[in-house]
């Protein structure tokens, strides 16, 4: 004999599979790789990977891609620990400029891919509140720059999985693990971070459909 599930069981299922009215069209899935050492800090440290991709919520389609690497000012020299960690090697930030200018050709970016125009609404994405709330206000600082309006709000990926799992994620490793979805590339390289986030935003919006609300400030 067939079993009549309850209506609030039914109920329940139909607002689950139900896709949610989202406050912004695009996603700009962001992640910092910053210089450091071995159990101690560097001061200043500074950012040396600018990786952000920007992803069509509807369709999940990358509009755009900006990735650049950063050479330091304050510490030129990466340390063997830094290197291992994010595979960033010491040649390839060599060469590359200094952050007031990759940070100015990021802003002309966003500026030119009309992300934060009227009728085109974007937001940040970032695996936690360091980047955005810490490292992009302290490099700032560092060089003098004023933070964009734009940079003081956005989204914390762990946060949205949170509200959609019911369990909330240490790491973006974590996060797959329980997704169930094969890693991109290594963790700490900033693109494939970003790649990896993106993944989880997708299987994300399929199994759970959550809602892409604002859920930090820096203000």
């Amino acid at each position: 004999m067939a079993r009549i599930a309850p209506k609030g069981y039914v109920r329940s299922i139909k607002n689950l599979l139900k896709e949610p009215t989202q406050p912004f069209k695009n996603l700009l899935v962001l992640d910092l790789e910053c210089t450091c050492d071995k159990d101690k800090e560097i001061v200043p440290q500074e950012i040396i990977e600018l990786p952000c991709v920007a992803i069509r919520i509807k369709d999940w389609k990358v509009q755009d891609v900006f990735h650049e690497y950063i050479k330091p000012r304050f510490h030129p020299t990466l340390t063997p620990f830094c290197t291992e960690l994010t595979g960033i090697m010491q040649e390839t930030v060599d060469d590359q400029k200094h952050f007031p200018e990759t940070f100015f050709m990021f802003c002309k970016w966003l500026t030119e891919g009309g992300f934060f125009e009227e009728g085109n609404e974007s937001a940040f994405v970032t695996s936690g509140d360091w980047d955005l709330k810490v490292m992009l206000p302290k490099q700032c600082e560092l060089e003098g720059i004023t933070v964009p309006e734009y940079f003081t709000s956005w989204i914390d990926l762990k946060r949205i999985f949170a509200t959609a799992t019911q369990y909330y994620p240490r790491s973006l490793r974590q996060m797959l693990v329980k997704l169930q979805l094969p890693m991109h590339g290594r963790l700490h390289s900033g693109i494939d971070d970003v790649t990896n986030m993106i993944k989880v935003m997708e299987k994300l919006s399929k199994s759970y459909k959550p809602r892409y609300n604002i859920t930090s400030t820096l203000k």
